[in-house]
């Protein structure tokens, strides 16, 4: 079987990979029996020569190579039909914008495979990028507050080589005292953490977050169950929360009440309700003044989420008052980070963190026949056709959606 490492084609451009030169060599020494290529390209963050100096060929043309790797969407025009490809296709969800992406890959006989449908049998990802995502948007949340309080300046996520000096810069800030919300309890949120708990910022309790002042600056990580209860007042587990979100109402005011930075790393599932909206926003109670969005859901639970950011101007302004965007360093503007796409700034990190998980838990599955099934509830299309487990999607292909 031969494997091709492809280049990233979309723009803006993304220097990510799915294999770092020494994963990619771990994959061959792991499975000698695997050919593998990787295609030429002048944006990835590893250059071709140290492809090459790791003992790959880089070559212009995948057209001999069985499965095909990448990151972000293929163009249309670049698909090589009647091969296995890995990508972000951003289908699953009946995004319209790639509604003729999915076509294509029907029309052309391409075997489809998400890298979000690459799933546990309990439907738990096992790859992606959300821990880098959590470590940059923390990061940028901080570099927020620098900038509107022209307290601090650091500087940004995408000039900075790793994690690690990520993290010797917000070393050397004086944070004001200020009250830090974390929420969520996955990849996200526990890379947002990572960034907390390196500048050795206090972590506390729930009830010591909502019930005591403090003389330094602390965080508190809350879960949906702290910030969302039941409509009849019954308390019973994040499963129940999960399965059945109708009954649930957000409580996330009291949070909002004593909470100057909110950094949302939470997963939202449709028909959760809202963290906050615009008229929460409005009171007098609500507090928070800077909100790093590495979720990301615009116009959604977030309410002053009004649009996604971009790496080049990734803060804006929103007034609760006009429910408008306005500059973030208005006085009354709380100051929002929404930037989609924040693994992107750190594509060294990511793509060797990535490369790590893809070896891990996917490319077993090529040589053990895929025993555990991994490839089997990840496949979206085969011979032309969605597979059954994406057969809600054929409306989105026949346009009826």
């Amino acid at each position: 079987m031969k494997f091709g490492i492809i280049k990233e084609r979309k723009n803006p451009p993304d220097r990510r990979v799915v294999f770092s030169p020494s994963k990619l060599k771990q994959f061959k020494n792991e499975y000698p029996e695997a050919e593998i290529v990787v295609e030429s390209s002048d944006i990835r963050v590893f250059s071709n020569q140290n492809y090459k100096d790791s003992g790959f060929d880089v070559l212009e043309d995948m057209s001999t190579c069985d499965v095909l790797l990448g990151v972000k969407e293929v163009p249309i025009n670049a698909l090589i039909p009647n091969k296995k490809y890995f990508f972000f296709s951003h289908t699953i969800k009946k995004q319209p914008y790639n509604r003729d992406l999915l076509l294509a890959i029907l029309d052309k006989n391409i075997e489809l495979y998400d890298h979000e449908t690459i799933i546990k049998e309990n439907g738990a990802r096992l790859i992606g990028f959300g821990r880098y995502a959590g470590i940059v948007g923390a990061y940028n949340g901080f570099r927020a507050i620098g900038l509107k309080n022209k307290t601090f300046n650091l500087p940004k996520a995408e000039t900075l080589d790793s994690q690690q000096e990520l993290i010797s810069e917000l070393k050397k800030i004086a944070l004001p005292k200020i009250k830090i919300l974390l929420t969520g309890n996955g990849k996200v949120a526990y890379g947002a953490k990572e960034m907390l708990d390196a500048m050795q910022i206090r972590e506390v309790s729930v009830n010591q977050y909502l019930n005591e002042t403090f003389d330094e600056t602390v965080y508190c990580l809350a879960d949906v169950l702290d910030y969302n209860k039941r409509k009849d007042g019954k308390v019973l587990d994040n499963f129940d929360f999960y399965n059945h979100p109708e009954n649930y109402e957000s409580n996330f005011m009291r949070f909002a009440k004593v909470s100057d930075f909110f950094i949302a790393g939470h997963f939202y599932g449709n028909g959760a309700p809202y963290l906050f909206t615009r008229e929460d926003a409005k009171s007098k109670d609500f507090n928070i003044k800077f909100v790093a969005d590495i979720s990301c859901d615009v116009d959604g639970p977030v309410a002053s989420t009004i649009k996604a950011s971009t790496i080049a101007e990734p803060i804006y302004g929103y007034d609760s008052t006009t429910e408008k965007e306005v500059d973030y360093q208005d006085k009354n503007a709380i100051v929002v980070m929404a930037v989609d796409n924040l693994p992107c700034e750190l594509p060294k990190d990511a793509s060797e963190g990535f490369g790590e998980m893809f070896l891990e838990n996917v490319i077993p599955a090529f040589f053990n026949n895929d025993e555990n099934g991994v490839l089997a509830r990840a496949k979206m299309t085969e011979n032309g056709k969605l597979t059954e487990r994406f057969s809600y999607l054929q409306d989105y292909v026949d346009g009826k959606e």
